[in-house]
């Protein structure tokens, strides 16, 4: 069996108009809230296998706090291109190229991508995912090639205002 957990990017600056969209960072809110999220997440669920991540500076800062909390070394961290801006067909086939020995996958991303994933995987009806917050989903296979809409069971959504 596979888990997959989709964590939408902690909350950005836009303090700096000079800034991509892509060179956003994170900001004070965004800074507090992540490593808040990942020992929550580190108590609860397991050590991932792997972590993927867009690489664009928000969602990899997020990645990078979560996974220190959870122990998961940040050089393992993987960036991929196509999360940045991705939809829901470009998210699977990012998911279906993951190898079949990490069964438990933590992926990184935006919105409105990662909203419409959770709910594409798991027939859910959420209607967005708050900066910093994560699903979890379940599938009862082993090879990560098998994704398809409605494949997943949805175990958890969980977002920092759940711990105020």
């Amino acid at each position: 069996m596979l888990t997959l957990h989709l964590f939408r990017h902690a909350k950005s600056s836009w303090g700096n108009p000079g800034l991509s969209d892509f060179e956003r960072p994170l900001n004070k809110r965004g800074l507090e809230n992540a490593p808040r999220m990942g020992k929550i997440y580190g108590k609860q669920y397991e050590m991932p296998d792997l972590i993927v991540t867009s690489p664009a500076r928000r969602a990899l800062e997020t990645a990078e706090l979560i996974a220190d909390k959870v122990g998961y070394s940040i050089d393992r961290i993987v960036q991929e291109n196509k999360i940045y801006s991705a939809g829901i067909n470009d998210l699977v086939k990012v998911i279906r190229k993951v190898d079949n020995d990490n069964t438990t996958v933590l992926l990184f991303g935006h919105n409105p991508g990662i909203t419409e994933l959770a709910n594409y995987l798991t027939g859910s009806h959420i209607d967005n995912m708050p900066t910093c917050s994560f699903v979890g989903i379940k599938f009862k296979f082993n090879k990560w090639k098998k994704i398809t809409e409605d494949s997943g069971e949805f175990l958890f959504f969980d977002y920092p205002k759940n711990h105020r």
